[in-house]
C-alpha cells in the first residue's frame, strides 16, 4: 500500500475560505482597475491646473514693464490702464530681450503639451473643472495688457478716424487724420486702408464716444463674452453630435495659441467666430447636414434661414468666413438657407453703403505682405526662389481652389462630413495665406473639435505646433543659429520693405 503524498495529508479547502479568496482577488483586479481609471483624471485635473497658472503666469510678465510681449509699450511710456490690474506681482521675471524671449518661448511650449493633456483627458473629468478652468483663462486673459500685436489699437483708429474726423477709413489712410488723436501713435497701419469687415467697423465707430481707454477694455470684454458664447455653442453642438461637450470645449476654448494671441492680442476673428458656430449650431439644429436624430422638422427651415444669416453676418465681419459658404451652402436645406443669407446681406450691404460708400476693406494690399516663415515662402525657399515670388503664389491659390473644391464636393457626398470638409477649406487657406498670423487657428478649431475624424485633430494640432514655433519670440534666435535666415534674400528684403512702408 502506497504511503500517503503530502497533497493526501492537505486538509481540503474550506469553501468558505475560498469564496473568501476569490472576492479578495476581485477586489484586487477592481482596485487596479480603478487606479488605471483614476490616473488620466488626475493627469487632466493637473494639467488644467497648470494651464491655468501658465496663462496667469504669462500675463503677469506681460504686465509688469515695457517689452516685446506687448509692442505697443515703450521705455517710459507702460500706463496702467494698458498694463491692467496685474501689474507689479512678479517685478524679477522680465530682465533682459532674450531671457525674456526664451521664457515666453518655454511658456508657450509647456502650455501647448498641457492643453493636449487636458483636452485628451477632459471626458474623464467632471465638466465643471473644464469650465472652471476656461472661465479662469478667460478672466486672465480680459485683464491682460495687449500681447505681441497693435490690432486692437488699429480698430479704435479707424473707428475714430470716421466719427471724429469725417474720414472714410475704406478710402483714406490714417497718416491723413490729425497725429494729434489719442489713438494715432498707439496704432501702426497708418498707410493702410481698413482691411476689416464694415459691421465690425460700425461696432468699433460705437465705441468712440467711451474714449480710446474705455474703447480699449471694452473690445476686451466684448471679445471675452464673445469667445465664452463661442463655447457654449460648441458645447450644444457637441451634445446634438453625441460628442463629449466636455472635451469639445477644452480642444476649442484652452488652446494657448488663441488664448495668448487671440483673446490676450484682441483680435476681432473671435467675435466672426460667435457668428460661424452659431451658423454650425443652427443647421444642426435644422437636422440636415448631419442627420440629428430628435429634430423637429418643422423648425428646419426657420435653423436654416437663420444659419445663411448668421455666416453671412460673420462675413461682414471678416471675410476669411466665406471660405466656407459654398459647403454650407451645399449641405443645408438651400432654399432657406439663401433666403437668410441673401436678407442678411442686403440689409448689412445698404448699411455698409451708407456708412463707407460702395467701398470694400482693403484685404488685397494686406494679402501682398509676405510672412517669412510662412508656408508660401518656405516653399518658395525649398524651390530654389528665395522666397515667395509670383509664380509661388499663383501656385499655391490654385491649390488652394483645388482643396475648397475637393471639400465642397466631399461634403456634398458625405453630407456627414460637413465638418471636417469645412476644417480642411479653412487649413487650406490659412496654408495658402502670405501674410500669416498665429490665431487664425481659431477658425479650424471648432470645426475639428466637433468632426469625426481624430485625423484631422492631429493636423490642426500639428499646425498649431507650426504657429508656435513660427511665431515665438526665441525662434528668430534659433534659426539664426542653425544659420537659416530667410528673411535675408534679395526677394524677403523686397517684402520686408513693402510692409515697412505700410507701418510707419
Amino acid at each position: 500500500m502506497a504511503s500517503p503524498s503530502a497533497r493526501d495529508l492537505r486538509f481540503p479547502a474550506s469553501p468558505i475560505r475560498d469564496r473568501r479568496h476569490r472576492a479578495a482577488h476581485r477586489g484586487m483586479l477592481g482596485a487596479a482597475d480603478s487606479s488605471r481609471q483614476r490616473l488620466p483624471a488626475v493627469v487632466g485635473a493637473l494639467s488644467l491646473l497648470a494651464l491655468v497658472i501658465g496663462a496667469l503666469l504669462v500675463v503677469v510678465i506681460a504686465a509688469e514693464r515695457p517689452s516685446q510681449l506687448t509692442p505697443i509699450s515703450k521705455p517710459g511710456y507702460f500706463p496702467l490702464w494698458m498694463a491692467g490690474p496685474l501689474r507689479g506681482l512678479l517685478a524679477q521675471l522680465t530682465q533682459g530681450y532674450d531671457a525674456l524671449a526664451w521664457l515666453f518661448s518655454a511658456l508657450m511650449g509647456a502650455m501647448y503639451a498641457l492643453y493636449i493633456l487636458a483636452f485628451t483627458n477632459a471626458g474623464r473629468l467632471r465638466a465643471r473643472w473644464t469650465v472652471a478652468a476656461v472661465l479662469a483663462v478667460h478672466v486672465i486673459f480680459l485683464l491682460s495688457p495687449p500681447l505681441s500685436y497693435t490690432d486692437v489699437f488699429n480698430y479704435i483708429n479707424y473707428g475714430r478716424m470716421g466719427v471724429v474726423h469725417g474720414l472714410n477709413p475704406y478710402t483714406t489712410i490714417a497718416q491723413l487724420e490729425p497725429h494729434n488723436d489719442p489713438s494715432f501713435s498707439l496704432s501702426n497701419w497708418h498707410f493702410l486702408l481698413s482691411p476689416y469687415g464694415p459691421l465690425f467697423t460700425l461696432f468699433s465707430y460705437a465705441l468712440v464716444p467711451l474714449g480710446v481707454v474705455a474703447s480699449f477694455w471694452a473690445i476686451k470684454l466684448v471679445l471675452a463674452l464673445a469667445s465664452l458664447a463661442t463655447l457654449a455653442l460648441v458645447w450644444r453642438c457637441a451634445r446634438l453630435l453625441g460628442r463629449s461637450p466636455a472635451a469639445a470645449v477644452a480642444f476649442v476654448g484652452l488652446n494657448p495659441i488663441i488664448l495668448v494671441w487671440g483673446l490676450g492680442a484682441d483680435h476681432n476673428d473671435v467675435l466672426m467666430l460667435f457668428f460661424v458656430v452659431l451658423a454650425v449650431y443652427l443647421l444642426l439644429r435644422a437636422g440636415d447636414p448631419s442627420h440629428v436624430a430628435g429634430v423637429a422638422d418643422a423648425r428646419a427651415p426657420g435653423s436654416s434661414r437663420a444659419a445663411g444669416a448668421a455666416l453671412v453676418t460673420a462675413i461682414f465681419i471678416k471675410a476669411s468666413a466665406g471660405v466656407i459658404l459654398p459647403i454650407f451652402l451645399l449641405v443645408s436645406r438651400r432654399r432657406a438657407f439663401l433666403e437668410g443669407g441673401l436678407g442678411a446681406g442686403v440689409v448689412l450691404g445698404i448699411a455698409s453703403v451708407v456708412a463707407f460708400g460702395a467701398n470694400l476693406p482693403n484685404v488685397a494690399a494686406q494679402n501682398r505682405l509676405v510672412t517669412a516663415l510662412g508656408l508660401p515662402n518656405l516653399l518658395g525657399l525649398a524651390l530654389g526662389q528665395g522666397g515667395e515670388t509670383h509664380a509661388v503664389h499663383t501656385l499655391v491659390s490654385l491649390l488652394f481652389v483645388i482643396a475648397i473644391c475637393v471639400a465642397a464636393i466631399c461634403a456634398a457626398r458625405r453630407r456627414g462630413a460637413w465638418l471636417t470638409a469645412s476644417a480642411v477649406a479653412l487649413i487650406a487657406l490659412i496654408a495658402s495665406l502670405s501674410w500669416l498670423a498665429p490665431w487664425y487657428l481659431l477658425w479650424v478649431l471648432p470645426f475639428a473639435a466637433l468632426s469625426r475624424s481624430r485625423v484631422l485633430r492631429g493636423v490642426t494640432l500639428a499646425l498649431g505646433a507650426y504657429l508656435i514655433l513660427a511665431f515665438v519670440p526665441a525662434t528668430p534666435m534659433l534659426v539664426s543659429a542653425i544659420h537659416f535666415n530667410p528673411e535675408a534674400t534679395p526677394l524677403a528684403i523686397e517684402h520686408r520693405a513693402e510692409l515697412e512702408e505700410l507701418v510707419r
